[in-house]
């Protein structure tokens, strides 16, 4: 048997021509080897052809987070309508094109994204395996035809075998799985809020589809971890999910796992303790899901720090002598290093006191491990001397907003009702994009935003209507919704969706749905009297409101959720007046660090807003989503900025040598591959995030001929 996902360490000519793997090989090490392009040539990259989906939406809220792979001279990946596509890598023509919507027939529903595809291939039998919401398909690579024998006609219900009733439940899986053999081991995304379902690993049969085995995230009574949970609570509780993909040692059989929050993100009192395995890198047994070892890099999260991105293995020399190492960036800014083998830090790591919680029934936990190396890669203190200083008015109204949040504004400062300073914010620090490192040298490459957020809770007997009147639709909707949303009902162009003219999109009750459980990053409010949940629905479909109890269908057999003590206010992050971070610029960096040492080789900003550079301020970086690559050429490739480039760094010094226009934000993370000789360096420009535009395009560049 050939996998795409079991080569050697050191590949063969026609692997390192191609990208295999979203990450560039098992160990996700996003580098490679071809070196046509090189620091000496690479400002004479060119545009080589340009592919346009035409899916993208007129709203702008589509993209294309997606990863390309290439094998033998065929480019697959997805489209922001999450259709299958498969181009001629040379040339951008499109082979073929499938629309997992049409073969399940099913709606499109709101905005989906997906981050790469899987290639697997035995002699004659190659497949295209991916990820559309709750479904995992697999495709003849040749054809786009699903596989007839893999789960039913193609494809897999990622919600069965959880063993939860999973209906009304938001379930999907953005990142594509990794390869052992003939396993495709899986995670998924799943809801935030208390009573979301367990992000339990999955491994899959490629050629049935079958589960061979599950790895319980949330441990069940026998199990290792059972005891850092309140008893019973596997029954009930939700999330420890792994949604931004893994690493394959293939060598030693071990597959690296990391996980995020358990729920509900903000408040805990209902699972007091470590909460394993939620916020932890698993090393498991890739063959039968046996946990090898693990380690917690947030006990009893409650700043929704998940683990972002999948790990990078690598190997370095500490104390004398080569190790093999893996690599785990955090939202935080914290570079992890783990012995590849046997768990150990290769950098000290300390239990540090934290600040406790002063809301009612919860009980923080009292340390946090910090790493003393590397230093973090992006600010986690918010001072007075950090606010903005762009102007004197914004300065002004970010120092008057920030003396009335819970002080010290310190890393792990739990949320709170008047305000907590979430810093980096909740996309980071490190985000899904992950970093890259050069196996060669040991160094990681790593961009961060360096955005502050604000995390606020509401106690909820405050939140309730008083004096035992409904509310009207409209004051609920400013009292509960509009935090997040907007009082115009147009979100905030990013993970915030706008509610105008949803009735087109959602019935009363979908609507009903997402008010009872959640939905991706909206918690549930399922505390809010139903009275009031009818005149909101009613108010947000347009509908007279007195009509409202008669037009929600309510789901029968719902599980009953208890009401928390406190709400989660909303997703906001930290702007002054003027619509720029509150924080003083460097907003995004890209970060070179050398993993032998600890030590940073340079940093600089990525990206930049025109029009402040036009008033002579120096470039300050945005905001950033999508990863970089490195290659031998001795090149780092990245997106990522909200300013729509494409650049390339010199990895050795940090300095910035070509930089291109893309048709749209190119949020995703690049590949780069050979056919007939040539080096063509590919990203995704979809936009649609930051209240950029969506687009539709995949842009390869080259030499020219």
């Amino acid at each position: 048997m050939v996998s795409a996902c079991a080569a050697s360490s050191a590949p063969s000519a026609r692997t390192a021509r191609d990208w295999r793997v979203t990450g560039g090989d098992p160990g996700n090490t996003r580098y490679s080897p071809l070196a046509q392009i090189d620091r000496s040539n690479v400002q004479r990259l060119k545009v080589a052809w340009v592919y346009h989906s035409g899916d993208a939406r007129a709203d702008n809220r589509s993209q294309i987070q997606a990863t390309p792979i290439v094998v033998d001279g065929i480019l697959y990946s997805t489209t922001p309508g999450l259709d299958v596509v498969a181009l001629r890598a040379a040339s951008g023509e499109e082979v073929w094109r499938f629309d997992p919507y049409k073969a399940r027939g099913a709606e499109r529903r709101d905005p989906e994204v997906n981050r790469g595809v899987v290639y697997w291939q035995d002699g004659n039998d190659r497949r295209i395996l991916f990820t559309q919401g709750d479904h995992l398909f697999a495709l003849d690579a040749a054809t786009g035809h699903p596989i007839p024998e893999f789960g039913s006609a193609g494809s897999v219900d990622l919600g069965a075998g959880l063993g939860r009733e999973t209906d009304g439940q938001y379930l999907v899986a953005t990142s594509p799985g990794v390869i052992y053999h003939d396993l495709l081991i899986q995670g998924t995304r799943v809801g935030e809020a208390r009573g979301s379902l367990p992000g339990f690993v999955r491994a899959y049969d490629v050629r049935t589809g079958q589960i061979r085995w599950t790895f319980h995230t949330i441990p069940q009574p026998g199990e290792f971890g059972y005891e850092t949970w309140p008893a019973g609570s596997y029954a009930t509780a939700g999330g420890a999910n792994s949604w931004p993909g893994m690493a394959v040692d293939v060598q030693r059989g071990i597959v690296y796992v990391p996980t995020g929050s358990p729920t509900g993100d903000f408040y805990g009192g209902h699972r007091v303790g470590a909460d394993l395995f939620g916020n932890t890198l698993i090393a498991l047994d890739a063959a039968t899901g046996r946990r090898i070892w693990h380690f917690q890099t947030v006990h009893h999260d409650l700043w929704d720090r998940d683990l972002p991105a999948a790990p990078n293995l690598l190997t370095v020399t500490h104390d004398g002598r080569r190790t093999d190492a893996v690599a785990q960036i955090t939202k935080s800014g914290f570079v992890f290093l783990f012995d590849r083998a046997s768990g150990a830090p290769l950098f000290p790591v300390e239990e540090r006191p934290v600040p406790p919680s002063d809301l009612r029934g919860e009980q923080a936990w009292p340390t946090q491990p910090i790493p003393l190396e590397p230093a973090p890669f992006a600010r986690q203190t918010f001072t007075e001397a950090d606010i903005t200083d762009l102007s004197p008015e914004a300065h002004a109204a970010v120092l008057e907003r920030f003396r009335s949040l819970r002080q010290p504004a310190v890393l792990f400062t739990p949320p709170s009702e008047e305000g907590s300073v979430v810093f980096p914010g909740f996309d980071g620090g490190g985000e899904w994009g992950g970093a890259a490192v050069d196996p060669r040298s040991g160094v990681l490459f790593v961009n961060a935003s360096d955005v502050p957020w604000i995390a606020t809770m509401v106690a909820t007997d405050t939140a309730a209507s008083t004096g035992g009147s409904v509310q009207s639709g409209r004051e609920v909707y400013a009292r509960v919704c509009a935090g997040c949303h907007g009082a115009g009902r147009r979100g905030d162009g990013d993970r915030i969706p706008s509610l105008v003219n949803v009735s087109q999109r959602l019935s009363a009750a979908d609507v009903r749905r997402v008010i009872d459980h959640g939905r991706g990053f909206m918690p549930a409010f399922a505390d809010l009297p139903d009275a009031e949940k009818d005149e909101v629905i009613a108010y947000l479909l347009g509908r007279p409101e007195a009509s409202a109890r008669t037009a929600v269908h309510r789901a029968q057999g719902e599980p009953a959720r208890s009401a928390e003590p406190y709400r989660f206010k909303g997703y906001e992050r930290w702007k002054g007046p003027d619509g720029y971070p509150a924080v003083r610029p460097p907003w995004g960096t890209l970060n070179a660090i050398d993993l032998n040492t600890g030590e940073y080789l340079w940093k600089t900003p990525l990206g930049e807003f025109p029009e402040l550079t036009a008033k002579g301020i120096p470039p300050t970086g945005t905001e950033n989503y999508g990863g970089p690559i490195a290659t031998a050429g001795g090149l780092v490739f990245i997106g990522a900025s909200q300013d729509a480039k494409f650049r390339a760094f010199d990895e050795r010094t940090g300095e910035l040598l070509w930089q291109a226009d893309l048709p749209a934000a190119g949020y995703a993370t690049p590949c780069t591959y050979e056919v007939d000789g040539r080096q063509y360096v590919v990203i995704a420009a979809g936009g649609g995030k930051l209240g950029t535009p969506s687009g539709d395009a995949y842009v390869a560049f080259a030499l020219p001929d």
